[in-house]
C-alpha cells in the first residue's frame, strides 16, 4: 500500500485503541520499528512506518487495519495518539485492505458491538469438555444474543469481565474464537458458542487464577455475559466449495475448526473438497470434542490425532503427525486450492512451521519462498497465543 497519496497528504496508519487487546503482535511483527506502545496504547509513528503491511496480518481483533488521509506536516504525533480512547473522524471513508484473505471468503461484519456499547448474551449452555479427573478444565460455553448478531467462522469476540482494574478501567476484553459456525450453534440463530480454558497458572506454572476464563467458566445458564465484536477477517474460510482445508490445531485451537466444520457439513451436498484436521492434545480425555469429531459422518473428513501424555505411548505431538503424512502435507502446500489453517498455543507454531520447512526441504521446495507466496494469496492463516 502506497501512504504517499500526494506531495500535501498523506494516509497515515493508526491502531484503534478501542479494539486493540494490547497483544504485541503489531509491534513484535513490524520490521520498521514504527509501532511502539506505553501501558495504554499501541501506536504508529508515521515517520517510521513505510506501509509493508506485514502486521496486518496477526491482528486478531482488527484494530491495526485502520487509516487516516491527512494532511502531510500534520500527521498525529506519537505523543496524541498514546492518549486517545478513541480514533479521531475521518477526513473521507476509512480504507481497508483484505490481504492475506481469501479470494473466496465472504465480507465479514466487524465490531458491530465495542467495550462503550457492548452486546449482552444469555448463557444457555456450560458443560465441561474434559474429564472431571482432569487438571485441565476446558468448558464448551453456549451464549444467545439478546439482538441480532452475525460472524463468520474464524472470527471471535470478546468478553468484557466485570469489575475494575487498579487504575479506575474497566478490565480490557478477552478475546475467543467463536466454535460454531454462522447459523448458529446446533442450528439456532445467534446462539455462539466458545471454547473456553479455565487458567489456573501462568505460563511458568506458578498459580495464577485468569480474570475472564473464570469468570466465563464459572457462568451458569441464565447468567448474562457483556460481549463485543465480531472480530478479525484473517482467519475467514473460502465460501467456494471446492477449496480444500487443512486444518493444524492444539487444545482449545480446536474452535475455529469445528466452525468451519460445521458450516461444511450443513453443506455437505454441495461440498467437493477435502476436509483435513492435525489435531493435537495431552490424552482423549483432554480432547476437546473427541468423541464429536470420531461421530463426524464417514468420508467426510480426515482426521489424524496426536497425543503427548498417554501412559505406555511414546510422546507424539501435532509436529510429528504432519512428519508421518509427508506426501498428504506436500500435496497440500503445493495446491492453490488448499487454504491452511493453525490455531493452537504460540509453543506449537514453531514446531509446526519447522515440519513444514523439513517436508519442502525433503521435496525440493524452497518453504520460504512458498510461505510467503501462501500469505499473500491468502493461503496461510496462523492465530496463536
Amino acid at each position: 500500500m502506497d501512504i504517499n497519496i500526494s506531495d500535501d497528504l498523506l494516509k497515515q496508519h493508526l491502531i484503534d485503541p478501542e479494539l486493540c487487546i494490547r497483544c504485541d503482535t503489531c509491534e513484535s511483527a513490524c520490521p520498521s520499528n514504527a509501532i511502539t506502545h506505553d501501558i495504554r496504547n499501541y501506536v504508529v509513528d508515521a515517520d517510521a512506518c513505510n506501509g509493508c503491511l506485514e502486521c496486518i496480518s496477526g491482528c486478531p481483533t482488527g484494530a491495526i487495519d485502520n487509516w487516516r488521509t491527512v494532511h502531510r506536516g500534520a500527521a498525529y504525533t506519537v505523543a496524541e495518539q498514546l492518549g486517545w480512547d478513541h480514533l479521531p473522524p475521518a477526513m473521507g471513508v476509512a480504507e481497508k485492505t483484505r490481504q492475506g484473505i481469501p479470494a473466496s471468503a465472504a465480507t465479514p461484519m466487524e465490531n458491530a458491538y465495542t467495550r462503550e456499547a457492548p452486546l449482552r448474551a444469555i448463557v444457555v449452555e456450560n458443560r465441561r469438555l474434559t474429564a472431571e479427573t482432569s487438571a485441565s478444565d476446558i468448558r464448551h460455553i453456549v451464549l444467545e444474543a439478546a439482538d441480532d448478531f452475525a460472524w463468520l467462522e474464524g472470527q471471535s469476540i470478546g468478553v468484557l469481565p466485570p469489575g475494575l482494574d487498579a487504575a479506575g478501567h474497566r478490565h480490557m476484553m478477552r478475546l475467543y474464537s467463536v466454535a460454531s459456525p454462522r447459523g448458529g450453534d446446533s442450528g439456532i440463530k445467534n446462539r455462539l458458542a466458545l471454547t473456553v480454558k479455565r487458567v489456573l497458572e501462568d505460563h511458568e506454572g506458578k498459580p495464577h487464577r485468569g480474570l475472564c476464563s473464570n469468570h466465563i467458566c464459572d457462568l451458569q445458564p441464565g447468567a448474562v455475559a457483556e460481549i463485543t465484536g465480531p472480530h478479525g477477517r484473517n482467519f475467514l474460510m473460502p465460501d467456494d466449495p471446492s477449496t480444500t482445508l487443512l486444518m493444524i490445531c492444539t487444545g482449545t485451537g480446536i474452535a475455529p475448526m469445528r466452525a468451519m466444520l460445521a458450516q461444511r457439513l450443513q453443506r455437505l451436498h454441495t461440498i467437493s473438497g477435502r476436509q483435513i484436521l492435525f489435531y493435537g492434545a495431552r490424552t482423549p480425555e483432554e480432547m476437546p470434542y473427541h468423541a464429536e469429531l470420531l461421530a463426524l459422518p464417514r468420508g467426510f473428513a480426515e482426521t489424524e490425532f496426536a497425543f503427548s501424555r498417554v501412559d505406555g505411548q511414546p510422546k507424539r505431538y501435532v509436529q510429528d503427525a504432519l512428519r508421518d503424512h509427508t506426501a498428504l502435507v506436500t500435496n497440500c502446500l503445493s495446491d492453490e486450492n488448499c487454504y491452511i489453517y493453525l490455531c493452537g498455543l504460540k509453543g506449537m507454531e514453531a514446531g509446526v512451521l519447522a515440519a513444514f520447512e523439513e517436508i519442502c526441504r525433503n521435496s525440493g521446495i524452497d518453504w520460504h519462498e512458498l510461505a510467503g507466496k501462501l500469505k499473500h494469496n491468502g493461503r496461510l492463516h496462523v492465530e496463536t497465543y
